[in-house]
Order: structure tokens, then C-alpha cells, then sequence
């Protein structure tokens, strides 16, 4: 009863499919198929509505890991759905040319031949990279084939290929000329390995075991102590500073003291910024090598010394000239000592030190001149976009964190100390003239000439914020950028909503002239191990997605995913549940394959209702029933319940429940069999549809079986005619119950699952009357026959089913059995209550542990229950 164009002209049967699910034998084949036929082009002159989404790039160094699968097969799953719900479907793939990742690489391998960058120079090293990328980079692109992604090939996009590079300089140049860009020294984080400035999404925070070290500033009845980390920048102090109304040091405000070391004096200055009631109450100041100093050295007009050079060597003249910062600070904490000036020290003192994401080295703030970005307006723009709803942020309860955000934005360093990347279009004249040009814009002049370009080149995040629009063909008003942009989703962890989703919602806005980049953002959790643990490579717990693939196939690792992917929270994952996907796959595969050996068809209309059994007019509410639910969390990115949906329908109520009411019917042969077979077609294409989009390559192979159609991926999302059928529903509710409560009781009295019993079934008047032989089918349960005698009796759903277990079970042995358990349980609930019952225990025992006492105690409550249950339906022996 769903409205969905069934296939007339099946072209293969049953026999076509091996008797086991083999996913090798079919995945790649499956997905070149699919490629060679164009599915996955999108066509801009179509007049389809548009469905947009573009992939987060992945780094061109990078391999498929579970965050990178995780979120590729929802994406797939959101395109798979809307491509068959008749949208032009764009689902546009790239990469990102990753600067500082990609040269690191390069950089090893001329290590590798002891060279340096420096060895060969700027243009051979570039030539160089762009040679590895060819060679190396963009593996992961292949990864996404093996999952399955139905990603348009024919508009694959790199940050670094000519178009995108004219949409950088496009970009630059309009800012620059908006006043939105400008060059200044500001604090940054210098990564002393890769010797450059780095985002803060590239520094990583850990517990470090350092010292903290509190030292006397001052002589006399002017001193003051200070405590720092980072004993060896107190050679850049240009100040302390102290709260305003702290009376402790009211009388210093304004005085000069002595700086340990030094032959400097520096003042004591007043700021809100410090917090009176931490430690001492004074701070020490060195704004060329800490963020909030910098920011105190701006408001007071001091002077800021740059100490260290770029690998971190104290350059500050005098005994710790040439040290590194690490030797410097062993070696003036000595001799602060040697002076008394060492007040305290505390070993291990643990704290939070940023490190560089790539090589892991501290990163050291330092003073620096740098590019950067005028936020205010941009993030003015990108808060308001969201404010006003043009942008949907879900789930709704990131808005908050990302208006905390947008809302308190600092100014953007973008320019980078590499050779990879998009060099900085500006040039620098003989004369102090500074010039910024566009893609189509001549140099100014030459070397010769005494013109030289930025030696930097830019973040990697100011490509990537550019790539909803630019991918899609701007600055020019490509036929891809009238009908793709905006896109409708993009879909992202919410760790990178402040670095990457703010740039784009920054960059979109200005370039595109308001016009938002995407209209939602879907933000997923992170993927974890089984036990909630974060998944690195440092780490054992990493997994590689591709074994689970070669394992179980890549249908059971999507499954498993989108199983677990509730919106905004984290993904924990174990390879138990991705082998329990493989076993709802062979479910699948073998229940389908039974059907059509059994008859299962979608040639014809579908019968009439009068036509139905109740069974086949429950099944058919219940199928629409799951396509409303499916099509409700789908649009709310519930992938996780779509998923629970579809698993509980297809292995509970198809398979274990409707094939098996069925079979009395099959197995009857005749006309009703062969509507019931019809109904089970029905039920499957539909089923198969709906599961297409998170496992696809199972579904194709079972459809196209099935109806001989040409391929799910361009079939007809099924749509719900509201069919509904309560009554039936109802119904086999009652069968279900009633077999469900024997099965429980045959269980407990020990007896096999194809253990024949008499039995006689008192369904008159019931709406259970026409369901005896299934009843008795699926219970295997005989007719009564002479000498029947009723050892037990259940009611179940206003019925009776008598059993007669005289030669089934050794009744006085099930009873001492049953008796043994039942005093287990009461002596359990005995000590139970005992320490419940106890006061002074109860006051001492910590909260985990009375709780588990109590579950304990209700635990052997309902064993009692069910216990007495087991021994009063026993035979008397």
C-alpha cells in the first residue's frame, strides 16, 4: 500500500544469488557500475530541485579513519535518500592541499637525502611537493570509493588547482583593498619545529609535568614576588602588574624595581586583568611572549623584547645567550637561586601546555609580524545569519556555543611561514610601496627592479573557508554556482564549528553578498572506542575502517556507524557491533533470498485490501508506518533511530515475524498464496529501498534480483500512502503476545526451541481463532490426541494453551532444580536487605557501590517471581 513504481519485468530470480553473502565478490564491482553510469553526475541545466552538499576536504596526506567513514556515510546517506526523492543530487568531493602536513612530508624525504628545503630552494621545493601529491597524496579519495561514497567525480576539487587559486587571490585582493586584511605583530603560536605560526586548531593541549617556580622582583621594601612556568622569559619582563584596588601593593603602583638579572628596572602597573586573590596577586609581564601580556603591554604603552628566535634560542645578550628555552630555564632558575631570589618551587607542577598537532613540539607564543583578518564585521554577519534563521545550526543546543564564538572573535592571523601553499599576493617596492595583487593583475615589477612578494603563504583555513562557492566554479557565475549554491547541508564534528564553520559562514556572507554558504549545519559527535575513549594514533584503540571493511563488508561498518550517530554526541564503536552488522547483512541476504525461492514477487498490482490476510494488511500498516518514521529522522538527522527503525522492522516484524505467520499460508498453496507472496514483494522492494541509503551495495544486489530493475541509486524513494490498518495491528499484537509468553514459558521449563509438545489451544471467540495454525507452526506445538493430559496451563491474551510435558521433562528433577535457585535468590535477598537495613552501613559505603546492592536486591526480586511462576506451572509429579 506505499505509492512506489514497482518494476514489471524481472530479469533475474533467486537463483542468481549465491546461497552465502560474499560482500568482496560484489562491493567494487558494484560502485564502478555505478560510476561508469553517471549516478553520481550532477547535471546544473536540470530542472530538478537542487540538493547540495560538499565534503569536508580531507587532507591530502591523510587515510580513511572512522571520523572520515563516520561522516561519509551519513552525507551518503542524506544524497543516496534525496537523489532517489528526484532532487539533482551534488554530492562534490576534493582535498585539501594541508600546508604544514604536506610539507613536513616532503621535508622527511629530503631529510631522508640530507638536504634541507633551504638546499634546493623555494621553486624546486614547490615542483617538488606538487610531485609528491601526484605520487602519494589523495589515497584517501580511493577509501571513499571502497565505502561506498556516491561522490561526483567529474567536479573533484583541490585548494591548490587553478580555479581555487583564483578564488583565493579574488578573495584576498577584495579584502585587502575592504581594509579587511591587514599586516601587523600581534602574539601568535610559533611552532619552533616547523618554524611557523600555526592556528589554534593545530595546537593540542595536554597535562604536562612542569615547575612552577616563585621568584623575588625588587630590593628592599619594594619587592614583590611572581610565579611563572616559564621561568626563562622573565629576561623579556617589561613590567608587573598588580589590580587596581589591591591595597597590598597600592604603594608600588607607579615605581620602577629591579629586574633579577637584568640591568633593567621595570614599572609596577595597575590592570583589572589580574586577579588579586590568585597566588601573590602580582604577575610578571612579558607582552613579546604571552597572549594576555601582550594585551597588558598594549593598554600600559610598554615595551615588548622579543628573547628567543624562531627555534626557540635565547637571544637576549649575556651567560644564557644560545641556550634553548629549555637549558635557559634550568640555568637561571640557578642562578635566581645563587641570588636568593627563588622564593618557592613546585616539582611536578601539573598544567596545560599547547602543543603543535603535527610534530607535537611546545608551542611558544611569541611576538610576530603577520597577515591577518578584521573579524568584526564578518563574525557580525555569521552570528546574525544564524540569529535570524537563515542558517540552522543542529542540534539546536550548539547555537549557544557557537554564538559564544562568533560573538567574542579575535582577529585572524592567516599568513604561514612555508614554501606549500597559497603564497600571499602582495609585493613590497625599492621605495616602502606595498601592493596587493589579483589573479589577473601583473606583478608590479621585477627582482631586478628591487620588487619582491610575501614570503609567506596563507592558512590553510582561509582556502578551505572559501570552499562552498568556490568549488562550484566563483568568482565567475558558473551554471554549478546559480544552481548548487546555497548548499543545504553541511555536515561536520563539532570540534572544528569555531575554526572551519565560522570561516566559511565569514567568507560566504561577504563574497556571495549575503547569500548564506549552506542553510544547515548537521554537527556529529566524535568517534570513540567501544569503553568511550578517544581514537588517535597514538593510541591501541585506533582502528583502521578498511579491516572492519575486508571483515565484514562495508556495508556492516556504514550500518554500525549510522547506527550509533545521534545528533551532536559522540560515536562509541567496537568491532562486536560492526560484526553484528555483518550478521543483520546475511540476515538480510538469506531471508531475502528465502522469500523469492518462496515466491516472493512484484510482478502485479497489489491486491486489494479485501484480498489481504490480517497478517498481510499488518505487515503492509506497519511498512508505511516505517517509511513515515524513516522520512521524519531522516529530516531531523536522527540517523540513529532511522536506523533502529529499520533494523527492528526488517529482522523483528518482516523476517521473524511476518515470513513466519506466512509460511501456513505459502505452504497452502493457492490463490492466497499467491497474494501473500505478492504482499512479501512489495514488502521487500519497499524494505530495500529504505536501507538503501545506508547499505547499499547489499540492497542493490537483493533489488535488482528482485524486481529487475536498473539500480537502486536511481529508483523511487518510497513514499507513505497512509494505510494504516489498527485493527490488524491489534491483532497480531495478540499472536505475538501470546506466542511470545509460551516461547518464555518453554525456555524456562528447559525444553528445546524444536521440541514438539500436545497442546490444546482455546481460541473461541478470540480474534486469535484464525491464527491457530501459525500459532502452533511457530510453537511447534501438536495437536492434542488421545491420552492428552494438561500438565500446564497458561492464559495469555484473553486464550488458553494447555501443554502436556509428560515425557518432555523429568519433572522432579526440574522442581529440585527450581527449588535450589529459588532459596539462592531469597538468601540473596536476605543479605540484600540486611545491609540496606543498616544504617552505619548506608552512611559509609560510597553511592556506587549501595546502588549496586540495590540492583542486586531487584534483581533477585524478579527471580523469586519468576521462579515461583516456573514451579507452580509444573506438573504434579
Amino acid at each position: 500500500m506505499t505509492e512506489n513504481a514497482i518494476p514489471k519485468t524481472p530479469e533475474a530470480t533467486s537463483a542468481d544469488l549465491p546461497t552465502t553473502y560474499v560482500p568482496a565478490e560484489v562491493e567494487s564491482k558494484l560502485y564502478e557500475r555505478w560510476v561508469e553510469r553517471g549516478y553520481f553526475q550532477a547535471d546544473a541545466a536540470s530542472e530538478k530541485p537542487p540538493y547540495t552538499i560538499v565534503i569536508p576536504p580531507p587532507n591530502v596526506t591523510g587515510a580513511l579513519h572512522l571520523g572520515h567513514a563516520f561522516q561519509v556515510t551519513l552525507m551518503d546517506a542524506l544524497t543516496r535518500r534525496k537523489r532517489m526523492q528526484g532532487f539533482e543530487t551534488l554530492w562534490l568531493p576534493g582535498m585539501d592541499h594541508a600546508g604544514i602536513a604536506t610539507q613536513n612530508k616532503v621535508e622527511q624525504q629530503l631529510a631522508e637525502e640530507g638536504k634541507s628545503r633551504h638546499d634546493i630552494g623555494r621553486e624546486a621545493f614547490v615542483e617538488r611537493t606538487w610531485q609528491w601529491k601526484q605520487e602519494y597524496g589523495g589515497r584517501i579519495l580511493g577509501q571513499l570509493r571502497r565505502l561506498g561514497a556516491g561522490l561526483d567525480w567529474s567536479r573533484e576539487r583541490f585548494t591548490m588547482d587553478e580555479g581555487l587559486s583564483r578564488a583565493v587571490q579574488t578573495i584576498f585582493k577584495q579584502l585587502y583593498d575592504d581594509e579587511l586584511i591587514y599586516r601587523a605583530e600581534r602574539i601568535i603560536n610559533w611552532c619552533p619545529r616547523c618554524l611557523t605560526a600555526i592556528s589554534d586548531i593545530e595546537v593540542d593541549y595536554q597535562e604536562d609535568a612542569g615547575e612552577l617556580v616563585s621568584l623575588k622582583y625588587g630590593e628592599g621594601d619594594e619587592t614583590l614576588v611572581v610565579a611563572t612556568t616559564r621561568v626563562e622569559t622573565m629576561l623579556g619582563d617589561t613590567a608587573v602588574a598588580v589590580h587596581p584596588e589591591d591595597e597590598r601593593y597600592a604603594h608600588l603602583v607607579g615605581k620602577r624595581i629591579k629586574l633579577p638579572l637584568t640591568d633593567r628596572t621595570i614599572p609596577v602597573v595597575a590592570d583589572a586583568h589580574v586577579d588579586p586573590s590568585f597566588g601573590t596577586g602580582a604577575v610578571k609581564v612579558t607582552p613579546a611572549h604571552d597572549p594576555n601580556d601582550f594585551a597588558i603591554g598594549q593598554r600600559h604603552g610598554l615595551e615588548m623584547l622579543t628573547i628567543m628566535d624562531e627555534r626557540a634560542i635565547i637571544t637576549v645578550p649575556g651567560p644564557f645567550q644560545g641556550l634553548d628555552r629549555y637549558e635557559a630555564r634550568a640555568a637561571i632558575v640557578e642562578a635566581l637561586r645563587d641570588q636568593g631570589r627563588v622564593v618557592a618551587e613546585k616539582r611536578p607542577y601539573v598544567h596545560s601546555v599547547g602543543h603543535c598537532s603535527r610534530c607535537k613540539t611546545t608551542v611558544e607564543p611569541r611576538l610576530s609580524l603577520q597577515w591577518w583578518v578584521k573579524v568584526e564585521s564578518l563574525a557580525t554577519a555569521a552570528g546574525d545569519a544564524v540569529r535570524d534563521g537563515r542558517v540552522e545550526l543542529h542540534p539546536r543546543e550548539m547555537e549557544k556555543r557557537y554564538f559564544d564564538w562568533v560573538d567574542n572573535l579575535n582577529d585572524w592571523c592567516i599568513s604561514r611561514q612555508l614554501w606549500w601553499g597559497h603564497r600571499i599576493p602582495v609585493w613590497y617596492g625599492p621605495n616602502g610601496e606595498v601592493v596587493c595583487t589579483g589573479p589577473d593583475d601583473p606583478a608590479p615589477g621585477t627582482a631586478a627592479e628591487g620588487w619582491t612578494q610575501d614570503e609567506d603563504v596563507l592558512d590553510t583555513w582561509f582556502s578551505s573557508g572559501l570552499w562552498p562557492f568556490s568549488t562550484l566554479g566563483w568568482p565567475e557565475r558558473t551554471p554549478d554556482l546559480e544552481k548548487f549554491y546555497s548548499t543545504d547541508v553541511l555536515l561536520t564534528g563539532h570540534d572544528i564549528i569555531f575554526f572551519w564553520v565560522v570561516r566559511m559562514m565569514m567568507f560566504g556572507l561577504y563574497a556571495m553578498d549575503g547569500e548564506v554558504p549552506f542553510k544547515t549545519v548537521a554537527l556529529t559527535g566524535l568517534v570513540r572506542d567501544e569503553f568511550g575513549k578517544k581514537m588517535s594514533k597514538s593510541n591501541p584503540n585506533a582502528v583502521d575502517p578498511i579491516t572492519w571493511m575486508d571483515a565484514y563488508g562495508s556495508d556492516a561498518v556504514r550500518f554500525t556507524l549510522a547506527k550509533g550517530a545521534n545528533p551532536g554526541a559522540d560515536v562509541p564503536i567496537g568491532e562486536d557491533w560492526v560484526q553484528a552488522s555483518g550478521k543483520f547483512a546475511n540476515k538480510i541476504w538469506n531471508a531475502t533470498r528465502f522469500a523469492m525461492m518462496n515466491g516472493a514477487t512484484v510482478e502485479g498490482p497489489l491486491p486489494a485490501v479485501e484480498q489481504l490476510t490480517t497478517t498481510d494488511r499488518w505487515i503492509l500498516s506497519r511498512l508505511n508506518e516505517t517509511v513515515a518514521r524513516v522520512d521524519a529522522f531522516y529530516d531531523d538527522f536522527q540517523f540513529a533511530k532511522l536506523s533502529e527503525s529499520l533494523y527492528h522492522f526488517a529482522w523483528d516484524e518482516v523476517f521473524d515475524w511476518y515470513v513466519e505467520l506466512s509460511k501456513t499460508t505459502f505452504f497452502a498453496g493457492g490463490e492466497q498464496a499467491k497474494v501473500s507472496a505478492r504482499v512479501l514483494g512489495e514488502v521487500l522492494d519497499v524494505m530495500l529501498r529504505v536501507l538503501h541509503p545506508v547499505m547499499p551495495f547489499l540492497t542493490e544486489t537483493l533489488w535488482t534480483t528482485l524486481t529487475g530493475g536498473e539500480s537502486l541509486v536511481v529508483a523511487d524513494w518510497p513514499r507513505d500512502s497512509n494505510f494504516r490498518d489498527v485493527a490488524a495491528e491489534q491483532e497480531i499484537a495478540l499472536v505475538r503476545s501470546v506466542v511470545t509468553e509460551v516461547r518464555r514459558f518453554r525456555s524456562d521449563q528447559g525444553l528445546q526451541p524444536g521440541q514438539k509438545v500436545p497442546a490444546r489451544l482455546t481460541l473461541t471467540g478470540t480474534a486469535l481463532a484464525p491464527h491457530e495454525a501459525a500459532i502452533r507452526q511457530l510453537l511447534r506445538l501438536q495437536p492434542e490426541g488421545d491420552g492428552f493430559h494438561a500438565t500446564a496451563t497458561l492464559p495469555v491474551a484473553g486464550a488458553t494453551v494447555a501443554l502436556d510435558l509428560s515425557g518432555t521433562i523429568d519433572v522432579a528433577a526440574e522442581r529440585k532444580r527450581l527449588t535450589k535457585d529459588l532459596e539462592a535468590a531469597r538468601k540473596e535477598v536476605a543479605q540484600a536487605n540486611g545491609k540496606l537495613g543498616n544504617e552505619a552501613f548506608l552512611a559509609k559505603a560510597p553511592d556506587h557501590v549501595v546502588d549496586k546492592i540495590r540492583g542486586r536486591l531487584s534483581k533477585a526480586e524478579a527471580d523469586i517471581a519468576r521462579i515461583e511462576g516456573q514451579l507452580a506451572a509444573l506438573p504434579e509429579s
